[in-house]
């Protein structure tokens, strides 16, 4: 009896639901975890300066309504002669007289002009432009949230597996353990002539198939602590706090997947899209339309001949350009931007498709995971009742030693099955909440310095000079693209710009 007892015991008590601690490193809580991915995984950063890039749209489009201005200058040494000949009517001697002469040339000519244009008109097409711009812009801002999402979920995925292969391996050895007890047990009988080798044969089978089961949950442990290191850019610590289900803002699937049809990153990043490319609907039919300039310089010439040339003036042009026909060119570009808008609107209804089907499916595996979990519970109590009374029986004679080895495999069957049902209610439940826009730093709420893309996007909007870095520091970035906030980490491959060696 207490041999059965001893396994239940320790797996519900190693898989009580711990509260969340204060951020430590090695990582040892889900939180600190998320908090360590959040700054580090190089996913996330990549999605950052994508939106960094889609910002510089807008700045792009509202150069359309600036002037632009070039400065052209040329200076060169001349040497050489200028000769000139002209024809004149003598009345004297009633012929024409032609005379030459030859002024020498020796000196620098230079020439210097400014240019300015301004466009006045451009068939609408800076307006579209800057309106693409923008929707492309709350576009990645939604497919960053998504990132973020999709990150966090694959870091709780990761955190739950750890937690789950440490609970399994501790399984593991305690039957190898126990199956190690019966078959001493087993020999001993065997010694004494209560029971045949068949019976200690199968002992030793037991042990031996537990050794196996143990160097398997090893090698699972090992490779889900190297697929948390991958995402987090941390090992987790040894012993993890196994993490609580989401409280979600939700309580049946329906609502959740009506949530998600409203509030999922994907769904709105496709309606963005889908929004901009209307506007390049529209940037395409500009094309069509008249183009007006106006063009202003001034420029100032100076000579090397004998006479000393100078020169200097201004002009002022009004340019009007009315396309007729152009090829057929901008009609074929008007419409691939309208098909290319049809796409992205059916690009909507996948994205809400999915968001629904994700968030009622995490739902009913939620609803699956709390009835195994109690249906696990009952069966462990039942499992561990019936391996006590079997021990009894076989004491007495009335049961065999497989009969044992079968009820000791069922209770073990039981408690892996709780382990993974726990493991479920916690994956599912963020799951749901990645399903309906829930799962970002914002929305749990972490100790960390938020990347503002607000700041980034203020800061370039109306820039009209400038590389970025003051926009990157407002943004929180370092000139590498990290965020400055993010506290030390050591890296886990040493990052070189050296060349690779030859082989």
């Amino acid at each position: 009896m207490p041999r059965a007892y001893m396994l239940s015991g320790m797996a519900l008590a190693g898989l009580t639901l711990l509260p969340i601690s204060a951020y430590a490193a090695p990582p040892a809580t889900l939180t600190q975890a998320l908090v360590a991915a959040y700054y580090n995984n190089p996913t996330l950063q990549q999605q950052r300066a994508a939106l960094r890039q889609a910002d510089e749209g807008v700045p792009t489009a509202l150069s359309g309504w600036r002037p632009t201005v070039t400065f052209q200058g040329d200076a060169g040494r001349v040497t050489g002669s200028e000769k000139y000949r002209s024809s004149a009517y003598d009345p004297t001697t009633q012929k024409y007289v032609t005379t030459s002469s030859k002024v020498p040339e020796n000196g620098t000519e230079t020439s210097a002009q400014v240019t300015v244009t301004q466009p006045i008109y451009s068939g609408g097409k800076v307006v579209a432009q800057t309106r693409q711009a923008k929707n492309a812009v709350y576009a990645a801002r939604a497919q960053l949230l998504a990132t973020e999402q999709t990150t966090f979920q694959n870091v709780v995925q990761a955190y739950v597996t750890v937690v789950q292969d440490q609970k399994l391996l501790a399984l593991q050895h305690s039957n190898q353990q126990v199956l190690t007890r019966q078959l001493h047990d087993t020999q001993t009988q065997f010694n004494i002539g209560e029971i045949t080798m068949t019976s200690v044969a199968q002992a030793q089978a037991s042990l031996a198939q537990a050794k196996q089961q143990v160097a398997v949950a090893e090698g699972n442990l090992k490779m889900a602590r190297e697929n948390f290191r991958q995402l987090v850019g941390e090992d987790p610590a040894d012993n993890l706090a196994p993490p609580q289900p989401l409280v979600l803002p939700v309580d049946s699937a329906v609502k959740a997947g009506a949530l998600a049809v409203r509030n999922n990153p994907n769904v709105v990043a496709a309606k963005f899209t889908d929004a901009s490319d209307k506007d390049a609907v529209d940037v395409a039919f500009a094309a069509l339309m008249p183009q007006l300039t106006f063009q202003a310089s001034a420029y100032d010439l100076s000579g090397s001949s004998g006479q000393n040339n100078y020169t200097s003036g201004a002009s002022f042009i009004g340019q009007l350009t009315v396309p007729l026909y152009q090829g057929g060119k901008e009609y074929s570009a008007i419409r691939q931007a309208k098909a290319k808008q049809q796409q992205d609107f059916a690009a909507i209804l996948a994205a809400q498709r999915k968001a629904y089907s994700d968030a009622t499916q995490a739902w009913q595996g939620l609803d699956a995971a709390r009835t195994s979990i109690l249906a696990s519970n009952a069966q462990i109590k039942a499992d561990a009742v019936a391996l006590d009374g079997t021990e009894r029986e076989e004491l007495v004679g009335t049961r065999t030693t497989l009969d044992v080895l079968n009820a000791q495999e069922a209770l073990l069957t039981a408690q892996i099955q709780q382990v993974q049902s726990i493991g479920q209610l916690v994956t599912y439940s963020y799951n749901i909440a990645v399903a309906i826009g829930r799962l970002t730093a914002k929305d749990l709420d972490l100790p960390v310095h938020d990347y503002n893309d607000q700041k980034y996007y203020d800061a370039v909007k109306y820039a009209g000079i400038g590389t970025g870095g003051g926009a990157d520091a407002a943004a929180g970035i370092a000139p590498d693209g990290e965020m400055l906030n993010a506290p030390p980490v050591s890296p886990i491959v040493p990052v070189s710009s050296a060349a690779p060696a030859t082989p």
